[in-house]
């Protein structure tokens, strides 16, 4: 008699999570909490990384195309947050700090690994729901660790801004980061991109639950309509989160 597979919870590889730096030093001043958003995003795409990588080799049939509706939103997720950094984020402070270079380490890590996603993205384009789950997963292979070091590197970089803020010259890291991260709002972001996003992000647990209503910095009607309302738009995609809308890791779909 054929039995039916229970699937796992998500765990947290291939890719290891990353610690804030407020968690990890228990700083509280702006450059600090700016870089702990920016660790606690990271991890989002790292869960997403991983529960395309822990799901692809179970898929069936009937349920790929949606998958790869799914892995192409990660894709575009992280390719967004990236073109924010470069053409927003990073020129902004580069302008409040009186450089020119400042970030420029990041974004050349930024090129370590946008070719791989840019080759995961065409394959599955190309293939569709005919995609081969060793293919997919050694295209991942080919870009992770160049993935993993560049998101684990670029927080702490944000701290180190810090030295830049005088009396004479302070620098609002919170608000740059805030108006820079508007302008990638729109409402195609929001009902194709913004679920794999939110609903990647364990804020109920994850260093004690520190970071719940917190970041991201929604609660009551705008959380119920951004965690559950929008994402009952393509909702066949958003199955193969690692997150439920209340911010717990959960079983995966598949």
């Amino acid at each position: 008699m054929a039995t039916t597979m229970t699937p796992p919870m998500y765990t947290d590889t291939p890719l290891a999570l990353l610690p804030t730096p407020q968690f990890e030093t228990g700083e509280t001043d702006p450059f600090t909490i700016e870089a702990s958003h920016m660790a606690l995003s990271h991890n989002s795409f790292i869960r997403g990384f991983n529960s395309i990588y822990q799901q692809a080799p179970r898929v069936k049939a009937a349920d790929k195309a949606d998958f790869v509706g799914y892995c192409i939103a990660w894709h575009d997720c992280v390719d967004a947050h990236h073109h924010y950094e470069e053409t927003e984020f990073f020129p902004n402070i580069n302008k409040a700090c009186g450089r020119t270079d400042l970030m420029s380490t990041a974004v050349d890590e930024h090129a370590t690994f946008h070719g791989g996603m840019e080759r995961m993205k065409a394959y599955l384009q190309h293939e569709g729901a005919n995609f081969k789950a060793d293919e997919l997963i050694a295209i991942l292979d080919s870009f992770k660790d160049a993935l993993h070091s560049h998101l684990k590197s670029e927080p702490p970089s944000i701290v180190a801004l810090r030295q830049y803020s005088t009396a004479e010259r302070p620098i609002d890291i919170l608000s740059i980061a805030d108006a820079a991260g508007k302008k990638q709002v729109n409402l195609s972001f929001v009902f194709n991109i913004l679920p794999v996003f939110l609903l990647n992000m364990d804020t109920a647990d994850f260093e004690g639950g520190m970071w719940h209503d917190v970041f991201p910095p929604f609660k009551g009607a705008v959380k119920w309509v951004l965690t559950k309302a929008v994402p009952s738009w393509h909702s066949g995609r958003w199955r193969f989160v690692s997150c439920s809308a209340e911010g717990k890791v959960k079983q995966l779909a598949v």
